[in-house]
């Protein structure tokens, strides 16, 4: 009863609005009119339902509106009907299936909570390439042209090559192979196994992320092997495995292993984030890795968020933690500092070296493309020394007094204490400062072709670093040759030519080609990189795809 008299009131509100002839249900038939609504109860078609709501089972039944075409009317067969509106209301129990005009409001589905995604945000997006507008060369790795940042087309720098062989009828292998112009010899081959990672930390990608290369076109494991042979044969004794994030290759473990057995090969290291670390650190020890740098730019976990775009700050702990315990000594943390970001944090870092045997890295910020550098964020290495040497200082002046204080209490009676702990406080704070301050960090010799200068905080289990490529070049004595992910060599950090070494291979090249090929192209190397200013006006690569 209390359903008939709803759609009572609701009918006469929509009175004006009613159609009385039409071919087609009118647009208000989800709201009838009262005289519909008696028209439904005398006209026969089905029962009305009684004032209780029951059915003639004595169970409750629910009951809606439907429009029916009635026969008769024009476009029916029977028009026997003293109504002359061809739609008609029908009452029906609402499980009828062909109730499909009811006056039943529609009950609103609860909005479903979707989780936002990283990649749902503009600044993490990545461009992606419409497949539909690759051409079929795409299809084949071999066919593949080099990419922009090669200098030379490796064919060209093997002509080159074999002429000025000949002209000199030199041999080009063995050490020749990895020594320049300026008769640095190179030892040290870092290798860049993907362009993928798991953090998106500011300095190292930009904030719009990038177009990584096609799998096809990255060096596959056989293909690194073969390089990595050629240049172990000619002298190279350390490989480190970047990236990218170098623990996010699936056949890392097997590359390592065949690594460990290249006669030559002495030392096997790898710069990684840490978030996977320490789950397959145990594996990675035994195939050969015998050293570890893991980049950490911040102590303090809300702000590891910020800066990598990512949470695992957790994870990275747990992985340091694990090196230490495995026997790593020492464990490298390479720290960029930025002013105005972390560089609040140096002291803390410093503390880390205290029972440790960690060796803390702080690294200049430098400029590469997309990570917006400048040069007011930069903290250089000499300010980054006297903010540390500042800060112990003040905290050894400070364990004295405690030290003195300590030691006068158990000799002296509390009078001659206070006495003696003011005549020493004036005394060594005038005395003493000089030389407390030059000797809070003894200088280390570096070894050769160290690109860092290296110190210890006396009775500190690890020693700190400052790695100084923008205000204190270290361009003389380098000794390091960088294979990338997609197979380019590049000779120099801050420089933009490259040549394709994927492409000579997929190419036919022989051994003896690439040999050729990669001196030529260490030949080429300058004597020295620009400055911090024209580096940042020069393009050049994405951190991330050059291999940390």
């Amino acid at each position: 009863m209390l359903q008939m008299r709803s759609l009572e009131r609701l009918a006469i509100s929509l009175r004006a609005f009613r159609q009385s002839a039409s071919c087609s249900p009118p647009s208000w038939a989800a709201a009838p009119c009262a005289s519909d609504i008696r028209g439904v109860q005398s006209d026969g078609d089905i029962g009305a339902p009684s004032s209780s709501g029951r059915d003639a089972g004595g169970t409750h039944q629910n009951w809606t509106l439907t429009w029916a075409l009635r026969q008769g009317s024009p476009g029916t067969a029977n028009s026997n009907t003293q109504d002359d509106r061809p739609w008609f209301l029908r009452l029906e129990p609402s499980t009828a299936r062909h109730a499909h005009f009811s006056t039943a409001a529609p009950v609103p589905k609860p909005r479903r909570q979707t989780r936002l995604r990283i990649e749902d945000v503009p600044m993490f997006q990545i461009e992606r390439k419409d497949s539909s507008k690759r051409d079929s060369s795409n299809r084949d790795p071999k066919l593949q042209p080099s990419p922009s940042h090669a200098g030379l087309d490796w064919r060209e720098m093997l002509a080159r090559a074999r002429a000025s062989q000949e002209a000199e009828s030199t041999v080009q292998g063995g050490p020749a192979m990895v020594t320049d112009t300026f008769s640095r010899v190179h030892t040290y081959l870092r290798i860049s196994l993907t362009e993928k990672c798991n953090l998106r930390c500011q300095y190292c990608m930009p904030a719009e992320g990038i177009a990584l290369t096609p799998n096809q076109r990255l060096l596959t494991t056989q293909e690194i092997m073969r390089l990595t042979r050629l240049f172990v044969e000619a002298g190279i004794n350390k490989v480190r495995l970047t990236g990218g994030e170098p623990t996010l290759r699936p056949d890392l473990v097997d590359l390592c292993h065949q690594l460990k057995v290249l006669p030559g090969l002495e030392t096997i290291a790898i710069t990684t984030n840490g978030i996977t670390l320490s789950r397959n650190l145990p594996a990675l020890q035994e195939a050969g890795l015998s050293a570890i740098n893991i980049s950490l730019d911040t102590l303090r976990p809300e702000r590891f968020e910020v800066m990598s775009r990512r949470p695992g700050h957790d994870k990275v702990m747990r992985s340091i933690d694990k090196a230490l315990s495995m026997g790593y000594n020492p464990v490298k943390l390479n720290v960029v500092v930025m002013r105005g970001v972390n560089d609040d944090e140096l002291n803390d870092f410093v503390a880390l070296t205290r029972d440790h045997p960690i060796n803390v890295r702080f690294i200049e910020y430098m400029p590469f493309d997309g990570n917006v550098w400048s040069d007011k964020k930069m903290v250089p290495y000499r300010e980054m020394m006297a903010r540390v040497r500042e800060a112990l200082q003040q905290q050894h002046q400070l364990d004295q007094r405690q030290q003195q204080q300590q030691q006068q209490q158990q000799e002296l009676s509390p009078v001659e204490t206070a006495a003696s702990n003011s005549h020493q406080s004036s005394s060594s704070s005038s005395s003493s400062s000089c030389s407390e301050h030059n000797q809070l960090l003894e200088r280390l010799a570096d070894p050769n072709g160290e690109v860092a200068k290296n110190f210890r905080v006396p009775g500190h289990a690890g020693i700190i670093s400052f790695v100084t490529s923008m205000t204190s070049h270290f361009c003389g004595e380098c000794n390091r040759l960088r294979l990338m992910a997609d197979g380019n060599l590049k000779v120099c950090l801050f420089g933009a030519s490259e040549v394709s070494l994927r492409d000579a291979m997929r190419g036919g090249a022989t051994d003896e080609d690439l040999r050729l090929i990669i001196g030529a192209a260490v030949r080429r190397k300058k004597a020295k990189h620009a400055g911090m200013f024209e580096i940042a006006a020069t393009q050049n690569r994405p951190m991330i795809t050059i291999g940390g």
